[in-house]
């Protein structure tokens, strides 16, 4: 067997309606009295924060709430809520929602030490300070966030940047199905091809794909494709919502010791310039990355096709275009837009997408081929 190391949060608890006791659980494994909730407005605003912000109380945690994070946070909203945790001199930080929301908080974790800036945290082991005790509990089962080393921020008016760092690890992930019940159906689609994606990518990685990141990326994937459709199609589905909750945080697990590649790469710059929200952006680019990957990654892909349960295929290349052709027929059945047309992207337009993806190399790196700006630009012409 070849070496390899294996990371992830250390305490993980998955139990519907855990967050009316979250004062309780937090209570038993950590000292203080100060914590900060990092979220956004619309969960504060609609009162799902509430019987969470109860039980601190009723166990003696002084809870600060910041909720001014916004999908893909700008610097200056980290730096913002990292200032204001300083203030109320947090022993605790909580990130409590989607995937903006726990990314914010790994942050303002490390940041309310006050010793190293932000913008000299950015890139692969950067971050030199330790950092308060952190809990996350994501809302949505989609980016696997409660369980990664990473925080994604946005460092321009198109461009994002990554802190990926052994201190981001979390020291619990709660995982309360309840949470997500709310969840429309057209995020449900696309917080689940995000996840889908990080399955697929841990998998077929190619750099540092370990046994262990190879079972948990199959348990997700078989999960995550099992109860998609009922999740959208029935949102207060409890089992199906808690499986996809646990399917995402697998493949969370996954992806955060064995890294996303090209479709990531490729995604980020739909988000950052067209304003796509991640999950689609996945969605719109994963079957044509995957058909040009195929070249390299086929026995894999027909590997995944058959742990999703689609039948033995006579070899690997017709493996992976059946599985291929299942991940577009989810899509679609999921009734998200199909093609980068769909969203208001011109073709005119492809060759700046194909010129700003190139600035991922962190993870070009990790895919099964290389991808330059022309391969990139036919892919996107395929994703069209």
């Amino acid at each position: 067997m070849s070496s390899f190391a294996f990371q992830t949060v250390p305490h993980l608890v998955v139990e519907p309606g855990l967050a009316r006791r979250l004062g309780e659980l937090l209570r038993e494994r950590h000292a203080g009295r100060r914590a900060v909730l990092v979220t956004d407005g619309f969960l504060h605003r609609s009162g799902v924060l509430q019987p969470a912000l109860d039980s601190l109380a009723a166990h003696g945690w002084q809870t600060l709430v910041i909720d001014d994070v916004v999908a893909d946070p700008p610097e200056a909203v980290v730096e913002a809520a990292a200032q204001r945790a300083r203030a109320f001199a947090a022993d605790l930080v909580i990130g409590f929602g989607g995937g903006s929301s726990m990314d914010v908080a790994k942050l303002v974790a490390v940041l309310c030490q006050d010793e190293q800036a932000l913008s000299a945290m950015y890139g692969v082991n950067q971050v030199r300070v330790a950092r308060l005790p952190l809990i996350q509990v994501p809302t949505t089962a989609g980016t696997g966030s409660e369980v990664t080393p990473i925080s994604i921020v946005t460092t321009g008016a198109t461009t994002k940047s990554g802190v990926v760092a052994p201190q981001l690890y979390a020291d619990a992930a709660y995982l309360d199905a309840e949470l997500t019940v709310g969840l429309p159906a057209a995020a449900t689609a696309a917080t689940g091809i995000d996840a889908m994606v990080h399955a697929i990518e841990a998998y077929t990685s190619k750099r540092l794909k370990n046994p262990l990141s190879d079972h948990l990326a199959v348990l997700a994937l078989r999960l995550l494709s099992a109860n998609l459709l009922t999740a959208c199609r029935d949102g207060a589905n409890l089992q199906a919502r808690s499986d996809m909750l646990l399917g995402a945080m697998l493949a969370g697990q996954a992806f955060a010791n064995a890294p996303v590649g090209g479709v990531h790469a490729l995604a980020y710059p739909v988000g950052g310039i067209f304003h796509v929200p991640h999950g689609l952006s996945n969605a719109l680019v994963l079957p044509a990355v995957l058909r040009f990957n195929a070249q390299a990654a086929a026995p894999l892909y027909a590997e995944l096709g058959q742990a999703v349960g689609l039948p033995a295929s006579a070899d690997a290349d017709s493996g992976a275009a059946a599985f291929i052709a299942f991940l577009e027929d989810l899509i679609r059945q999921a009734q998200l837009p199909q093609g980068l047309r769909a969203v208001g992207i011109g073709q005119e337009d492809l060759p700046a997408l194909a010129r700003s993806a190139m600035q991922q190399q962190r993870l070009l790196m990790n895919n099964p081929l290389p991808i330059d700006e022309v391969q990139a630009l036919a892919i996107y012409q395929a994703a069209y």
